[in-house]
Protein backbone atom coordinates (compact mmCIF):
# COMPACT_ATOMS: atom_id res chain seq x y z
CA UNK A 1 0.00 0.00 0.00
CA UNK A 2 1.45 3.31 -1.09
CA UNK A 3 -0.77 5.74 0.82
CA UNK A 4 -3.28 4.99 3.58
CA UNK A 5 -6.36 2.83 3.89
CA UNK A 6 -9.55 4.80 3.52
CA UNK A 7 -11.64 5.11 6.67
CA UNK A 8 -14.89 3.21 7.11
CA UNK A 9 -16.76 6.47 6.51
CA UNK A 10 -14.82 7.11 3.30
CA UNK A 11 -15.56 3.59 2.04
CA UNK A 12 -19.24 4.12 2.81
CA UNK A 13 -19.17 7.42 0.90
CA UNK A 14 -17.46 5.70 -2.04
CA UNK A 15 -19.65 2.59 -1.95
CA UNK A 16 -20.74 2.88 -5.59
CA UNK A 17 -17.18 3.47 -6.78
CA UNK A 18 -15.99 0.45 -4.81
CA UNK A 19 -18.67 -1.73 -6.41
CA UNK A 20 -17.52 -0.52 -9.83
CA UNK A 21 -13.91 -1.23 -8.84
CA UNK A 22 -14.83 -4.82 -7.92
CA UNK A 23 -16.81 -5.17 -11.15
CA UNK A 24 -13.74 -4.18 -13.20
CA UNK A 25 -12.08 -7.21 -11.63
CA UNK A 26 -15.12 -9.39 -12.39
CA UNK A 27 -15.93 -9.77 -8.69
CA UNK A 28 -19.66 -10.04 -8.05
CA UNK A 29 -21.43 -9.15 -4.80
CA UNK A 30 -21.68 -12.84 -3.88
CA UNK A 31 -18.00 -13.40 -4.65
CA UNK A 32 -17.06 -10.35 -2.55
CA UNK A 33 -19.08 -11.70 0.40
CA UNK A 34 -17.26 -15.03 0.01
CA UNK A 35 -13.85 -13.33 -0.19
CA UNK A 36 -14.56 -11.27 2.95
CA UNK A 37 -15.72 -14.36 4.83
CA UNK A 38 -13.17 -16.93 3.62
CA UNK A 39 -10.18 -15.01 2.28
CA UNK A 40 -9.72 -11.97 4.52
CA UNK A 41 -6.17 -11.37 3.25
CA UNK A 42 -7.43 -10.98 -0.31
CA UNK A 43 -10.24 -8.70 0.91
CA UNK A 44 -7.65 -6.55 2.71
CA UNK A 45 -5.55 -6.36 -0.46
CA UNK A 46 -8.56 -5.23 -2.49
CA UNK A 47 -9.38 -2.53 0.07
CA UNK A 48 -5.76 -1.34 -0.03
CA UNK A 49 -5.63 -1.29 -3.84
CA UNK A 50 -8.89 0.66 -4.00
CA UNK A 51 -7.64 3.09 -1.33
CA UNK A 52 -4.46 3.73 -3.30
CA UNK A 53 -6.46 4.33 -6.49
CA UNK A 54 -8.69 6.83 -4.73
CA UNK A 55 -5.73 8.61 -3.12
CA UNK A 56 -3.86 8.76 -6.43
CA UNK A 57 -6.86 10.38 -8.10
CA UNK A 58 -7.29 12.89 -5.28
CA UNK A 59 -3.58 13.75 -5.17
CA UNK A 60 -3.40 14.22 -8.94
CA UNK A 61 -6.23 16.77 -8.74
CA UNK A 62 -5.00 18.63 -5.64
CA UNK A 63 -4.08 22.23 -6.41
CA UNK A 64 -3.77 23.80 -2.95
CA UNK A 65 -2.96 22.62 0.57
CA UNK A 66 -3.12 24.39 3.91
CA UNK A 67 -1.55 23.46 7.22
CA UNK A 68 -2.26 25.62 10.24
CA UNK A 69 -0.22 25.59 13.45
CA UNK A 70 -0.71 27.87 16.48
CA UNK A 71 1.71 30.55 15.22
CA UNK A 72 2.16 29.60 11.57
CA UNK A 73 0.10 29.08 8.46
CA UNK A 74 1.58 27.06 5.60
CA UNK A 75 -0.12 27.59 2.23
CA UNK A 76 0.91 25.45 -0.72
CA UNK A 77 0.16 25.82 -4.41
CA UNK A 78 0.68 22.59 -6.33
CA UNK A 79 2.06 23.05 -9.83
CA UNK A 80 3.18 20.50 -12.41
CA UNK A 81 6.86 20.44 -11.44
CA UNK A 82 6.97 22.19 -8.08
CA UNK A 83 5.15 23.37 -4.98
CA UNK A 84 5.05 27.03 -4.02
CA UNK A 85 4.86 27.89 -0.34
CA UNK A 86 3.61 30.99 1.41
CA UNK A 87 4.24 30.82 5.13
CA UNK A 88 2.55 33.28 7.46
CA UNK A 89 4.29 33.46 10.84
CA UNK A 90 2.80 35.12 13.91
CA UNK A 91 5.60 36.54 16.05
CA UNK A 92 3.40 37.02 19.14
CA UNK A 93 3.57 33.67 20.96
CA UNK A 94 0.40 34.51 22.91
CA UNK A 95 -1.67 34.30 19.71
CA UNK A 96 -3.01 30.96 18.47
CA UNK A 97 -4.41 31.24 14.95
CA UNK A 98 -5.97 27.77 15.20
CA UNK A 99 -8.61 29.33 17.48
CA UNK A 100 -11.42 31.61 16.34
CA UNK A 101 -10.04 34.54 18.35
CA UNK A 102 -6.49 33.99 17.11
CA UNK A 103 -7.62 33.73 13.49
CA UNK A 104 -9.68 36.90 13.85
CA UNK A 105 -6.55 38.61 15.26
CA UNK A 106 -4.56 37.44 12.21
CA UNK A 107 -7.21 38.81 9.84
CA UNK A 108 -6.85 42.25 11.45
CA UNK A 109 -3.08 42.26 11.96
CA UNK A 110 -1.51 40.43 9.00
CA UNK A 111 0.07 43.66 7.72
CA UNK A 112 1.73 44.56 11.03
CA UNK A 113 5.21 43.79 12.33
CA UNK A 114 3.65 41.00 14.43
CA UNK A 115 3.28 38.89 11.27
CA UNK A 116 6.03 37.80 8.89
CA UNK A 117 5.77 36.23 5.45
CA UNK A 118 8.10 33.71 3.86
CA UNK A 119 7.94 32.20 0.40
CA UNK A 120 9.70 29.25 -1.17
CA UNK A 121 9.53 26.93 -4.15
CA UNK A 122 10.38 23.25 -4.05
CA UNK A 123 10.63 20.90 -7.01
CA UNK A 124 8.85 17.59 -6.65
CA UNK A 125 10.84 14.39 -6.29
CA UNK A 126 10.18 11.56 -8.76
CA UNK A 127 7.06 10.79 -6.70
CA UNK A 128 4.91 13.93 -6.97
CA UNK A 129 1.85 12.32 -5.41
CA UNK A 130 3.96 10.91 -2.58
CA UNK A 131 5.37 14.37 -1.86
CA UNK A 132 1.84 15.79 -1.63
CA UNK A 133 0.66 12.88 0.52
CA UNK A 134 3.50 13.47 3.01
CA UNK A 135 2.19 16.99 3.56
CA UNK A 136 -1.29 15.58 4.18
CA UNK A 137 0.15 13.09 6.67
CA UNK A 138 1.74 16.07 8.44
CA UNK A 139 -1.67 17.73 8.83
CA UNK A 140 -2.22 19.62 5.57
CA UNK A 141 -5.68 19.64 4.05
CA UNK A 142 -6.66 20.04 0.41
CA UNK A 143 -8.38 23.37 -0.24
CA UNK A 144 -9.64 25.52 -3.07
CA UNK A 145 -6.80 27.98 -2.51
CA UNK A 146 -8.67 31.08 -1.34
CA UNK A 147 -6.15 31.85 1.42
CA UNK A 148 -3.18 31.15 -0.82
CA UNK A 149 -4.48 33.52 -3.49
CA UNK A 150 -5.36 36.17 -0.88
CA UNK A 151 -1.84 36.23 0.55
CA UNK A 152 -0.27 35.89 -2.90
CA UNK A 153 -2.09 39.07 -3.95
CA UNK A 154 -0.90 40.85 -0.79
CA UNK A 155 2.69 39.78 -1.39
CA UNK A 156 2.53 40.84 -5.06
CA UNK A 157 1.34 44.31 -4.01
CA UNK A 158 4.08 44.86 -1.41
CA UNK A 159 6.96 43.54 -3.48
Amino acid sequence: MKYARLTKEQFEELHTEFINFLATQSITADEWADIKANKPNIAEEELDIFSDLVWEGVLQKAEYLENMAPQQLFLFKIEAEQMKLISVKVMDKTKDITTADGYAWLQKNFMTDDVEFYTANKKFSNDRSGDIFKLIEQGAIITKGELYRFFEDILNKIS
